[in-house]
């Protein structure tokens, strides 16, 4: 089964390396391109969006001929394609955000009618309240699935940012599920994780391709759907925290943006420059440092899932104030290295 899993990985790496360079050549020929229209966005030349591609391509093929005999899998993977589809649609027609939510809804619901959900919630509320349990478990998940499809997209701001974002995520949770002996999710993250690492080296700053909305709102619906499959061998509320603590960086980032969104009165779906990528890049750093950054951050996090999973709940409560200072030093620190690095800059000039 060990090697089974490392090849379900190189599988999807050099099937999304291989297919990366002809969705470059595709994206113009669809009219699936980024034009910098406002200055939100950080590019400043039109952008070829269709790298979805091959992160859709790599998994896809690797979960095929390694997961076929899953059917839970297999539906997880159906959905994914419709949400890809979905995305692919507004890269390359800008769908309404009305139009893009109903449609993740509605893939939302299929999952769950497939006996795709949280099942803990059900069992929580108990046998002679079986009706308001699956009322419960109906709403959380579908919270749960739209919620994440949508975090990877909004956290896709920067070169790279939302796919190795995604990657560091499907490893965490996949040697969670090993360690607890869950092979089928372990290796379909694995899949997830390979199709980002072989898109990665084209995507990181400065950027070949993006990966569009097809690629991230299909990453972060796989995220959300295979991790109520379970990474520990138990329908309990550690199935569910496991996934929250890996993703605890975009998750806190998009509540933060709606929380935002609503104290101004803004429509909650309308973008802006607050998310913490924009916050780092506005304090100084570059993108390819705020990206570091950020990978960083989600790595520790990623750390505190495999030693909840574990019951170290001490490690894992120290693992979150580190992340929470990490946060904070990033956010001050640079209000005061930032303009004394430039100011020495100027005056170095000057005497040359």
């Amino acid at each position: 089964m060990y090697s089974t899993l490392w090849i379900t990985f190189l599988v999807a790496l050099v099937v999304s390396i291989a297919v990366t360079p002809l969705a470059i050549k595709l994206a113009p020929k669809i009219g699936a391109v980024d034009v910098p229209l406002d200055n939100r966005r950080m590019h400043t030349k039109v952008m070829p969006r269709f790298g979805g591609l091959a992160i859709f391509a790599g998994s896809a093929a690797a979960m095929l001929i390694f997961l076929n005999f899953d059917p839970r899998i297999s539906k997880i993977l159906l959905g994914g394609t419709l949400i890809y589809i979905l995305g692919i649609v507004d890269d390359v027609s800008n769908l309404s955000a009305k139009i893009k939510f109903a449609g993740q809804t509605l893939v939302a619901v299929i999952m769950y009618i497939w006996h795709i959900r949280i099942e803990f919630i059900t069992n929580f509320f108990g046998e002679g309240n079986s009706q308001l349990g699956d009322v419960v478990c109906f709403i959380i998940t579908i919270l749960w699935i739209v919620g994440i499809t949508n975090t990877i997209n909004l956290v896709d701001g920067l070169d790279g940012l939302a796919t190795g974002t995604a990657a560091i995520a499907s490893l965490c949770i996949a040697y969670t599920a090993y360690i607890h002996g869950t092979y089928p999710v372990a290796a379909a993250m694995l899949a997830l994780a390979g199709s980002c690492l072989g898109f990665l080296p084209f995507n990181f700053y400065p950027a070949k391709i993006f990966m569009g909305d097809g690629g991230s709102l299909y990453l972060g619906f796989m995220l959300s759907t295979l991790s109520t499959l379970g990474t520990v061998k138990s329908a309990t509320f550690m199935a569910v925290i496991i996934p929250v603590l890996v993703l605890g960086v975009p998750i806190f980032d998009t509540a933060f943006a709606i929380f935002r969104r609503f104290v101004n009165k803004r429509p909650i779906m309308e973008a802006d420059k607050g998310h913490l990528h924009h916050r780092l890049m506005s304090l100084g750093y570059g993108q390819r440092r705020a990206t570091l950054m950020l990978y960083g951050i989600t790595a520790i996090m990623g750390i505190a899932a495999v030693t909840f999973s574990r019951g170290l709940y001490m490690e894992t409560a120290g693992l979150g104030a580190v992340t929470l200072m990490y946060i904070y030093i990033f956010l001050t620190d640079a209000k005061h290295t930032v303009p004394q690095i430039k100011n020495e800059e100027d005056k170095l000039k000057n005497k040359l």
